[in-house]
């Protein structure tokens, strides 16, 4: 997960879109949800809502931790897999 990695990363709807190439109406619907339980805030820039991580998120830490170790874990086996 982006956030959780690059905690002071920023974005709308549309350019995460295009960065992990995902559809723009599937990653609103999962970035609504993650607004909701607080782990994502948003603001109002013009006609566009950006989306950032809540750093005091109260397993903000935590989450990202997995997330790390899990890219970690990947990487590592994609490289003894060569």
């Amino acid at each position: 997960m982006v956030y959780a990695k690059y905690p002071d990363f920023k974005t709308h709807v549309r350019g995460l879109a295009k960065l992990i190439k995902e559809d723009a109406g599937n990653i609103q619907r999962e970035l609504k949800r993650l607004e909701k339980i607080g782990f994502l805030i948003s603001e109002r820039q013009g006609n566009t809502k950006i989306y950032y991580t809540n750093k005091h998120f109260p397993i903000f830490k935590e989450l990202q931790s997995i997330v790390l170790k899990s890219q970690r874990a990947n990487q590592k086996r994609s490289s003894q897999q060569l």
